[in-house]
């Protein structure tokens, strides 16, 4: 069982139970329609006297979990966490939270999952810890992964909301897991004489579509065929997953003084160990031919080298691909060989930068 009087302290946060105190607050979240309790919490006005006073604290009184409410240093109800589906003799859990949206983008739902892991586990003889989110709620993602929890796979089209399926991203904690967060490259911003990178935004996919949708695009890279804002949609939902598995990175390569989109660059196939990785671009079509790709290529390798101890980066293109040729040299990378029939049956050059080069 879990211990129904026992506070959860962390460095802003109290959670604690819910209970009768709670009612002037829990009104007003029913009347705003605030969506962040747990499941089970009323919809009416009329049901939330009871629901504190007992249905809020069943799950705990049947040994399967605890629903705990967070408070902020002023003893505010900011969010909700809660411990569920708990099996004792396998010696599993899972845990689910919410904030209230005026109180959101705080690191509340973090700080709240990482004091209340940490109590399971000094508190109780359990020895896993499951989380589940929707592959699309990309801040449920970053929470997840901040806390400690690894990424173990994807459930198709577990869930079933209004819109339809969705994909379910299963997390597990053990109780030996170092509960530090995956190493990932930050969402960085980073600045040359005539460009500003940042990570790719929604407001990027019509820019994205164009080029990639462009022949000479389509000629020279493996993105889809027939290139479409949904295909642009999808790869910026997309890198933000990849970073947060520590895979990769995207940037959209702008113009500081209009915003205008010019290249999009990423890096991917991260090796953790060996500090390695590929790169690989898309300059739009109206912004070829003015050295805004390899500018931006040089300055994400600086960026990853100094900032970051990478010592190697790859990067490949078709030997058709003069321009793509031209970013690599012009960005200080050396030409090492040719792969094999690796994209579609086509050849591909290999070039390669390492610290040294840019020395």
């Amino acid at each position: 069982m879990f211990d129904a009087d026992a506070d959860i302290t962390t460095e802003r946060l109290v959670l604690r139970s819910f209970g009768p105190a709670d009612e002037a607050r829990i009104r007003s979240v029913v009347e705003t329609r605030a969506r962040f309790l747990p499941p089970g919490a009323p919809g009416h006005l009329s049901g939330v006297r009871q629901w504190l006073a007992n249905g809020v604290h069943e799950l705990q009184r049947s040994g399967q979990g605890r629903h705990l409410a967070m408070t902020d240093a002023e003893g505010r109800i900011v969010g909700a966490i809660s411990l569920f589906k708990t099996s004792w003799g396998a010696g599993t859990t899972e845990v689910g939270y919410g904030v209230h949206p005026l109180y959101r983008r705080r690191g509340f739902a973090t700080e709240a999952l990482r004091g209340l892991t940490a109590w399971v586990f000094s508190a109780t003889r359990l020895r896993r810890i499951d989380l589940t989110a929707n592959l699309d709620n990309l801040p449920s993602l970053r929470v997840a992964q901040k806390a400690g929890f690894t990424w173990e796979g994807v459930l198709r089209a577990a869930v079933l909301e209004d819109d339809g399926p969705h994909d379910l991203v299963m997390f597990g904690l053990l109780r030996d897991d170092s509960r530090l967060p995956s190493a990932t490259l930050p969402r960085a911003e980073l600045r040359t004489p005539r460009l500003l990178l940042r990570p790719l935004a929604e407001e990027d996919v019509p820019d994205l579509a164009a080029t990639g949708a462009d022949p000479l695009t389509q000629a020279d890279t493996g993105v889809p065929r027939g290139y479409t804002e949904d295909d642009a949609r999808s790869w910026v939902a997309a890198a933000e997953r990849i970073r947060l598995r520590g895979h990769g990175a995207a940037w959209a390569a702008a113009d500081p003084a209009t915003g205008r989109f010019l290249v999009s660059l990423d890096v991917r196939d991260v090796d953790w160990v060996n500090r390695t990785c590929e790169v690989g671009y898309m300059a739009a079509p109206w912004a070829r031919g003015h050295g805004y790709t390899a500018e931006a290529v040089a300055a994400v390798a600086r960026w990853l080298f100094t900032e970051h101890g990478f010592h190697r980066l790859k990067l490949r293109a078709a030997p058709s691909n003069t321009a793509s040729c031209r970013v690599a040299e012009k960005a200080g990378f050396v030409r090492e060989g040719v792969e094999r029939a690796v994209l579609g049956g086509q050849d591909l050059l290999v070039f390669s930068l390492v610290p040294a080069d840019l020395l």
